[in-house]
């Protein structure tokens, strides 16, 4: 079967492209940046890449000239834009989709959407529902399925529970924790978008999907601690004005304000399936919420993460085009350059030190440090620390790293480049290389800033004291000559 795999380094797309090509599918993965997309060496072989950007369909015809497909997904969705654009995008975005699969002769399109069922919908599930329609008058064949909370490791919802849970023991929140929502497991998920394809008794239809659990946000954050072995105390409160609410979601979670805004919006509607059909026509069992958290913990305690929200391109604060920076420039650029000797036979250990700095492994220096300007960055209106890293030891160019994306992560060749996503009066890069010729073995750090204007210089001076200590010791660090 030809299938036609869009978002395919979406959260959602990483976790079903892998079953697809176990399933025996011949698989098309079409992405806005092929810098951006990794995925593992073995499924590179078996599938195809086309770099294609929906919103500019212009472009659809010489992508996609002579290509046919049997079914096409369209996982294409962006939290990140504001409000006033989502609804825009996600029209021309569909628009060029039903375009494509047109020309590409598609048998049957498959939608994952948010369920909309209620009269009123927060903007952030209008504009799901406005791709719905336009799928709906293509004449093609179509099957929606239409889920609420998602549960697995790397989700956004997910993350955002595990942060508020985590990190607040006593928790006063706004009455909208009460609302309902149905969540769904991530395996779940993913079995019903691959027993749709080429299901004619999916076709013309939406569905609900949903776990058999029907809980409020404040239980599934109980629900949480409960499985952790936390204990919380949770207290709803009515006078907690929007704006509050969303900069409370804002600051103890890793979603940034827009991300956090489109939600507290959503959260607002009651997420409940209202009908079931689905259930007889893919029957599966369907994994409780508690469960469904177990799971994705024990994929994180095993290393064994697929994919994350935070690695795509909606949990940064700029559409950022890979390539452009991927090239450190020289010119008008203030530069922090250390290096060390190293033995040849520690290569690889050091290698291995620097591809898991971030996150929970932390920066091998002065992490107090680190995590007050990921607050600065946070108050300020920044992405901040709270991003992590999908895996301890896995890194792929595209990653999330705390406040930091990765450009390049090349394990052959041991270098890592990394690009602040922080709110900076310029653009920030830091590198680790190690080079070595036949007697010598030597670690290089870089770290680059090209300031914008005054502020941007003044802001290098006045941070050259911490680089100083924070730089140099790092180094000596990842190089083992300092313990850890």
């Amino acid at each position: 079967m030809n299938v036609l795999l869009t978002g395919a380094n979406g959260y959602i797309g990483m976790r079903l492209l892998p079953v697809l090509v176990e399933a025996g599918h011949d698989v098309t993965c079409v992405v806005r940046d092929k810098n951006r997309f990794m995925p593992s060496e073995d499924l590179l072989d078996k599938i195809h890449i086309i770099e294609f950007d929906f919103l500019h369909p212009e472009n659809a015809v010489q992508n996609f000239r002579d290509k046919r497909f049997d079914v096409a997904y369209y996982l294409i969705h962006s939290l990140g834009d504001t409000s006033t654009t989502l609804k825009e995008y996600e029209l021309r975005s569909a628009g060029c989709f039903v375009l494509v699969a047109s020309l590409t002769q598609v048998k049957q399109i498959i939608y994952l959407s948010g369920i909309s069922n209620e009269d009123k919908l927060s903007k952030h599930l209008t504009a799901r529902k406005v791709v719905k329609d336009v799928f709906i008058r293509s004449g093609i064949p179509y099957t929606i399925l239409e889920a609420g909370i998602i549960v697995g490791s790397g989700s956004i919802s997910f993350e955002i529970i595990r942060d508020l849970t985590e990190k607040i023991p006593l928790m006063i929140v706004p009455t909208w924790l009460n609302s309902k929502c149905q969540p769904i497991a991530i395996r779940n998920v993913i079995y019903y978008l691959q027993n749709c394809i080429l299901n004619e008794q999916t076709f013309y239809k939406t569905f609900e999907i949903g776990g058999p659990d029907v809980l409020s946000y404040k239980d599934m954050l109980l629900g949480l601690a409960e499985v952790r072995g936390y204990k919380r105390v949770i207290i709803t409160f009515p006078i907690l004005f929007p704006g509050l609410s969303v900069y409370w979601l804002y600051m103890a979670t890793s979603a940034n304000y827009i991300i956090a805004k489109q939600l507290v919006k959503s959260m607002k509607n009651d997420v409940v399936c209202k009908e079931f059909s689905i259930r007889e026509i893919i029957p599966q069992y369907l994994i409780p919420y508690k469960e469904a958290i177990e799971m994705a913990f024990l994929r994180i305690e095993q290393n064994m993460v697929v994919s994350s929200w935070t690695d795509s391109a909606s949990s940064s604060l700029r559409r950022l085009d890979v390539n452009k920076y991927i090239t450190v420039p020289e010119n008008g650029c203030f530069k922090d350059k250390r290096w060390t000797e190293i033995p040849k036979e520690k290569i690889q250990e050091v290698a291995d030190r620097f591809f898991s700095i971030g996150g929970e492994n932390g920066w091998y220096y002065a992490d107090m440090l680190w995590r007050m300007r990921g607050m600065v960055d946070k108050l300020l209106g920044g992405v901040g620390m709270s991003r992590g890293r999908r895996s301890k030891s896995k890194i792929d160019a595209g990653d999330s790293l705390d406040f930091w994306r990765v450009i390049l992560a090349d394990h052959k060749n041991h270098r890592l480049l990394l690009y602040a996503e922080m709110k900076l009066p310029g653009e920030a890069w830091l590198e680790f290389v190690i080079i070595e010729n036949e007697t010598r073995a030597i670690l290089k750090q870089t770290a680059t800033f090209r300031p914008k204007g005054i502020m941007g210089r003044n802001y290098w001076y006045s941070m050259l004291p911490f680089h100083f200590f924070i730089f140099r010791n790092m180094l000596r660090r990842i190089a083992g000559k300092d313990k850890i």
